[in-house]
């Protein structure tokens, strides 16, 4: 972690200086789209993003440099490189070519759903890992729910949890500071989750399933930490940069996988907590208005609700931090409570 944190605060004033020349940043939505919050967000015009790089840019040479080479490994940086690059490409679009819509969602799934068949594929096909990604675990239970899931199964279990995870987090990222801050908890989180699975005399002792080579991972949550910290650094109220597309998909996605590695997919529910609550209330709010033509909050995702309910930014941030920790420590409850 603190390397990753010299590492990104030594290459944050160029990057974000090298941004801001080649004026990478994303317009502001008009109040055509954004309604009365068009106001509020206008002195976000001109803020560079694609500042998720800066995050990358930490976290790989960390986990080459530091975190023994295995299969898990491996699939993370596999993940979290795809997703990278699905991520700058839909803000490359945006910005550059000024097309609003930039990567079409179909074009992000068919990546995402690439992304897990090599990751799954890799998972499946090595010995060491084969028997034991195969498995499904769930929160509260001492014994896998199934010892062997069929590959179909486990491909579009890998693929919900991952792109699940990837877009939650891209559709938090709308207020400054909010999805960085609630990423470190998580991160935080599955750092323990990921040693303690690594770790043969605690995984015993909770009755979790012990993973040879999974606490290496505990490294690459580690680095993410440290990352995201400096980058909230440089994120928080009023943001020097946004992290954009490329640091929102990419970081959700490395944690679902995470999740899905270390036997805690479902446990992700309770620690993402915030982000369930973010696509929740977009998938609310769409499926209600075409159903009745009414809107349930005043937009969505959730934290502009509040915006509109006049909370200031600052306060909707520090409530949904605060939520966050409540979440993740709820979720690290779940290893005793088996």
């Amino acid at each position: 972690m603190a390397f990753t944190m010299v590492v990104c605060f030594s290459l944050a004033p160029w990057l974000f200086a090298r941004l801001k020349q080649l004026k990478m940043a994303e317009g502001v939505r008009d109040a055509s789209e954004f309604r009365e919050l068009a106001e509020k967000h206008s002195g976000k015009k001109n803020t560079p993003t694609m500042g998720g790089l800066l995050i990358y840019l930490g976290v790989l040479p960390t986990v080459l440099i530091f975190a023994e080479w295995n299969v898990y490994v491996m699939v993370a940086l596999l993940v979290y490189t795809g997703l990278t690059v699905i991520g700058f490409t839909d803000d490359y679009l945006k910005v550059v070519k000024k097309n609003k819509e930039g990567l079409s969602g179909r074009w992000k799934l068919i990546g995402q759903g690439l992304l897990s068949f090599a990751a799954l594929g890799a998972l499946l096909m090595n010995a060491e890992s084969h028997s034991l990604m195969s498995q499904l675990w769930v929160p509260f239970y001492k014994a896998p729910v199934m010892n062997m899931m069929p590959v179909w199964f486990a491909f579009l279990f890998f693929f919900l949890v991952m792109a699940g995870s990837s877009n939650a987090i891209n559709l938090t990222d709308g207020v400054d500071g909010l999805a960085i801050g609630c990423t470190i908890t998580v991160a935080l989180v599955y750092a323990v989750m990921a040693y303690v699975t690594g770790n043969s005399i605690i995984s015993e002792y909770l009755f979790i399933q012990y993973i040879p080579g999974a606490g290496e991972l505990t490294i690459v949550c580690s680095s993410v930490l440290g990352a995201a910290l400096v980058f909230l650094w440089y994120n928080c109220h009023p943001a020097e940069v946004f992290m954009g597309d490329t640091g929102s998909l990419a970081l959700g996605g490395l944690i679902g996988a995470i999740a899905f590695m270390v036997h805690e997919p479902l446990t992700l529910v309770i620690v993402g907590g915030i982000f369930v609550m973010e696509a929740s209330s977009v998938i609310m709010q769409v499926g209600c208005y075409k159903l009745t033509k009414r809107r349930i909050f005043r937009m969505a995702p959730i934290h502009h609700h509040f915006e509109l309910k006049n909370w200031h930014e600052n306060k909707v941030v520090i409530r949904f931090w605060i939520l966050s920790l409540v979440f993740g420590l709820i979720g690290l409850g779940t290893l005793k409570l088996r």
